[in-house]
């Protein structure tokens, strides 16, 4: 059983990750993206490994359906923000890529974020002290339950 301490850590945490969320789509906001947006171009600039990213791999990312990503993609596409072409592996593939107006875009979203990503850090370090340790067994969505 969880002690006193450990639920008020856990309390914090979840307490300043739902501010941290916040502070990002009002950042977003007033850049002029919505929180959708910056998302997919934040993942798209920090994919790992390469400079492009398929739909499929940005929905993983998004935790989103493959045809919200698609459209998701297309406004994205319009704005200017991002390309799209076909895979020279594979035609049934199509990788996209930021733009320059897309690059320039997050960059400054995401700078916006380095305070608050600090403070974060020191919560997520006093939740780890409290004695929370992260449970790797799989969360059921509450539909399952």
């Amino acid at each position: 059983m969880l002690r006193k301490r450990r639920f008020t850590a856990l309390s914090e945490f979840r307490h300043e990750l739902t501010r941290f969320h916040r502070f990002s789509e009002d950042a977003a906001r007033s850049a002029g993206v919505t929180p959708a947006q910056y998302l997919l171009l934040l993942h798209l600039r920090g994919y790992p490994g390469r400079d492009w990213a398929t739909i499929g791999d940005l929905a993983a990312r998004l935790q989103a359906s493959h045809q919200s990503t698609v459209a998701l993609v297309q406004r994205c596409e319009r704005k200017g923000w991002l390309g799209k072409k076909r895979s020279p592996e594979d035609a049934r593939c199509v990788r996209v890529t930021l733009k320059a107006a897309g690059s320039a875009k997050v960059e400054r979203i995401a700078a916006l974020h380095r305070d608050e990503l600090d403070r974060l850090a020191g919560v997520l370090d006093a939740a780890r002290a409290s004695g929370i340790r992260p449970n790797r067994a799989k969360v059921l969505p509450a539909h399952h339950a």
